[in-house]
Order: C-alpha cells, then sequence, then structure tokens
C-alpha cells in the first residue's frame, strides 16, 4: 500500500472509472428528518448509479420523521437515543454493513458514477476519506457551484494536497466516504452533535491517520442554498460555542488564558518515580504558557489499597503522596501503563520524571512541529550510562498513520511526516534540582506588557508629531531659542537624572 507523505496524494492512481472490477461494499447512509420528498429525488438518483447495486445497500436512519419516512430499495432505521444528525449518522453507521460508510444528505441529487468516484479511492487507500464534489444549484439541471470557502480551500492546497494538518475542514456530511474501520478507530459520530459534527468528526478521523481527498468526478447537486450560506452568523455563533472544546488545533477559539478544555492540546506523558521527581515535571508541565495541557502519570496505582498502613512508613509512600496531590485536579490523570496514543489530542510530551520543562518549553517545541509539519521532535536531555535519555513530542496522526503500515514506527514516521533531533537545555528542560520556582502569575504578565506597550505606542506618537512640527516649513522663522521648545524639553527632560 502506497505511503502518503502528509496529505500529499498526487501519487496513488485510482482506476478509471467504467474501466475496472470493484469488490468493496458501501452502505449509502442518509440521516432524514421529515423530507419524503428530498429524500424521494435522492433515492432515485442512488437507483441509477453505476457502482454494482450487488455491492451498494442503502441506510436511512429516521430521526423521528412524522409519518415515518418510506424508502423503497433502502432499510430504514429509526433513530431510538438522542434526536439529530450527530445521533442520526451514528445509528446509521451502527446498522451499515458496508465495507465503506458513505454519508449522504437527504436533500443531495447524484450524479450517475458519483458512488464510483468515491470507491475507486478505497481501493487504493484504506485510509483514504473521500470528498465529494457539492455544487449549490437554484434548479436541477445547472451546474452549480462550490461554497466560496471550499472553492478557496481547494485552489490555495492544490486540492488539498498542501492542506497540512487542516485538510479535515473540509470534511462534510452532504457527500463524504470513509471505511468503516477506520471509522471505529475514531470512535464513530459524537451523538451529542447536532450541527458541526461532520467538522468534529473529520478532526478525529485526521487525528486516526486519515488522508482527505476531495474527487471532482463525484458530483452532486443540492438544490438551493445552505444554511451556512443563508445563516452564516448564526451558524458560526452556535459552533464556536462548543467546537473549541473538541478542535485544539482552532487555536483562536482557545484564546481565554486559563480555562481547560475537553480535548487537550498536548497531553504530557511521565513515569511515577519518586515524589519530588516526578511533582517537578509535572508541576512544570501545568504551568507553562501552553494553557490546554493534561498530564498521564504512569505507574501501578492498582497495588495501592485502602486497608491499614502505616502512614509514614509505607512502601509505597511516595506513589500515595502523588495520587494525594493530584487526586483533585482535573487535568491530571492517572493509568498503569504507557498509553500507545494520546488520541484524540494531537499532541504527546513523553519526558522522563525528574526532567522540568520551562515555561514556554511546550509552545517551542509545538511551534517547531509545526512549522515543518513534523510526525516526531526527539529531544535529547542528557548523557547516562545506559545512553541517551530523551524526550519526545510525538504528533498523533502520524503515528496513527505509521500503523497502517508494516515497519518500525519512528522511520515510518520520519518518511510520513519527518523526525527532528533537538537539544533539551536549547528548548528549556533541566534537571529538578536546578529548577526555578514555580512564581508569578502569567495574566499579571500579560497585562503589564500590554501596559507598556500601550505607553511606549503613545510616546512614539509624541516624538513623530514633534519631529513633524519641527520639520514643516513657517511661513516667518522666529531667532532660534537657545532654551529649545518642545523637542529640547523632552529631551532635557529624558536626559535629567530621576
Amino acid at each position: 500500500m502506497r505511503r502518503i507523505r502528509h496529505n500529499d496524494y498526487g501519487g496513488l492512481e485510482p482506476p478509471a472509472v467504467g474501466r475496472w472490477r470493484p469488490v468493496k461494499s458501501v452502505s449509502v447512509v442518509i440521516p432524514a428528518y421529515d423530507c419524503q420528498d428530498d429524500l424521494d429525488r435522492t433515492l432515485v438518483a442512488l437507483a441509477k448509479q453505476s457502482y454494482p447495486a450487488g455491492l451498494t445497500e442503502i441506510v436511512v436512519a429516521d430521526d423521528g420523521s412524522r409519518p415515518p419516512l418510506a424508502a423503497p430499495g433502502a432499510r430504514v432505521v429509526r433513530v431510538n437515543e438522542g434526536w439529530g444528525r450527530g445521533a442520526a449518522r451514528q445509528t446509521g453507521a451502527l446498522a451499515a454493513t458496508g465495507e465503506v460508510i458513505h454519508w449522504l444528505d437527504a436533500d443531495m441529487i447524484l450524479h450517475e458514477e458519483h458512488l464510483e468516484a468515491h470507491m475507486r479511492w478505497h481501493h487504493v487507500l484504506d485510509h483514504a476519506v473521500v470528498i465529494g464534489d457539492t455544487r449549490f444549484v437554484e434548479e436541477l439541471g445547472e451546474p452549480g457551484e462550490r461554497t466560496p470557502y471550499t472553492e478557496q480551500k481547494l485552489q490555495s492546497t492544490r486540492m488539498l494536497k498542501d492542506a497540512g494538518t487542516g485538510a479535515y475542514l473540509l470534511h462534510t456530511g452532504a457527500s463524504t466516504s470513509v471505511p468503516a474501520a477506520l471509522l471505529r478507530a475514531a470512535g464513530g459520530v459524537d451523538v451529542s452533535l447536532n450541527m458541526a459534527e461532520d467538522t468534529e468528526l473529520g478532526y478525529r478521523l485526521a487525528q486516526a491517520g486519515a488522508v482527505f481527498i476531495p474527487e471532482p468526478l463525484a458530483r452532486g447537486w443540492h438544490v438551493g442554498a445552505s444554511t451556512v450560506m443563508t445563516r452564516e452568523k448564526e451558524v458560526h455563533r452556535h459552533n464556536w460555542s462548543f467546537l473549541g472544546d473538541f478542535l485544539p488545533q482552532l487555536r483562536w477559539l482557545r484564546s481565554h488564558p486559563r480555562r481547560q478544555w475537553r480535548v487537550p492540546y498536548v497531553r504530557v506523558v511521565t513515569e511515577a518515580a519518586g515524589y519530588e521527581r516526578t511533582r517537578a515535571t509535572v508541576d512544570a508541565a501545568l504551568a507553562g504558557t501552553v494553557p490546554d495541557v493534561a498530564v498521564t502519570v504512569v505507574g501501578p496505582w492498582d497495588t495501592l489499597t485502602e486497608g491499614r498502613r502505616s502512614s509514614l512508613d509505607d512502601p509505597r509512600l511516595d506513589l500515595r503522596l502523588l495520587r494525594n496531590l493530584y487526586t483533585h485536579e482535573p487535568r491530571v490523570s492517572f493509568a498503569v501503563r504507557q498509553p500507545a496514543s494520546v488520541f484524540p489530542a494531537p499532541f504527546a510530551l513523553r519526558v522522563p520524571p525528574g526532567w522540568v520543562p520551562g515555561a514556554d518549553t511546550l509552545a517551542r517545541l509545538v511551534k517547531t512541529a509545526e512549522d515543518d509539519l513534523l510526525g516526531l521532535v526527539s529531544i535529547a536531555l542528557a548523557e547516562t550510562r545506559d545512553g541517551v535519555a530523551a524526550a519526545r513530542l510525538e504528533r498523533t496522526a502520524a503515528f496513527s498513520r505509521a500503523a497502517f503500515h508494516n515497519g518500525e514506527p519512528d522511520d515510518l514516521v520520519d518518511e510520513l511526516f519527518g523526525v527532528l533531533w533537538v537539544s533539551g537545555a536549547e528548548y528549556g528542560f533541566v534537571p529538578e534540582e536546578d529548577k526555578e520556582p514555580l512564581a508569578g502569575d502569567a495574566a499579571k504578565w500579560r497585562a503589564l506588557a500590554a501596559s507598556r506597550a500601550a505607553e511606549v505606542k503613545k510616546l512614539s506618537a509624541e516624538v513623530e508629531r514633534l519631529r513633524a512640527e519641527l520639520a514643516a516649513p513657517k511661513e516667518s522663522e522666529p531667532e532660534p531659542d537657545k532654551g529649545g521648545g518642545k523637542l529640547s524639553a523632552l529631551v532635557r527632560q529624558l536626559r535629567s537624572p530621576s
């Protein structure tokens, strides 16, 4: 299977439409609610598809329509738990039997080669997410247009080949297909979401290693404008209220300096190895300039019993002290073994206990990884008798992608995303005995910096005004005053000792 670097799928060669023999089955999943007329038109178009009928099933997830929807030629399942688009999509996906799940809105009209254009990619790459070419029309028969956002995104990224980590932002439920196994690995559709559930799912598919492929031959038409097109500001106002919790990479939605979020941007993983040493690492990670950080402390927590014991002579005292210290800290969790992945968080920092990151260490490491879309930044901390002590910043999507291939994970990540070695000292790591006190309030320092910046701006403007005043020609120049004007007075003021 071809190895795709970042999202550059250009080296793949899918079979030509109409000139191949498909073998994979597909389930077209249509979430629907009180839309019988629209659904009828969609089903008529599906009945004309060139993809083999024997490999195609249609599942309509009826989200409580009254009367219930009728769907000749399709299997109708009722949404019994929850309501809305997320619940309907997941209900349909759970009922589907195909190797590929093809999401389709109930008001889409498909070209007869639409499914085939999608499915040929799934035959050459088992972690492809294929995005159909949706056009908006006033009347059927018109060529239609993509949304301006979609058009700009496709043109500026060579059809998503250069989209980097943002390719998932074009993932929509209107006409997108995904391998069923990849959908399960990503956790399925979030049933609690009634809007933007497709964007949130796209983010998790990216973390699960997906390659996003827009397919111009998978043509489909939507009659009339979408809700986003007619009520854009209201849609954004609604969706941005919760997307910040789910999508760490949308940094502008996480501008608050102190808030906690559902999905951390970086999850730090360290071992429980001595109370003071481990505490130094954990506390420093939580006190850095990246606020949306979580920490997992790995240790034999399952060996701690609650029976009578000596409080000070317990052989597992340090382990108990760590649990005592962080039991009520919501950003710290405990695990009995190293997590293979920190999914859905986009980054993991694995650091030996006793090594202390500086205030800006995490921010700088992530920036280094993001600048070149690196999959792994290895940090050399010190030379020991056993070799080099190192920390690792791992990109979740990169290691998920590597898991689709056979080989040593780090080598695969290097091929698919890139690997870089850096110096721990250069990025602010110090051993526990050399750490600085965790003092100060970042918000106060930001306020002070803002105040100083405003003061500098005001004084700079005053200096420029005075320079302009001196340079301006005057009708009659008076004798120069040796005592000086306003600028001279300002200079004397600045030079005088305070």
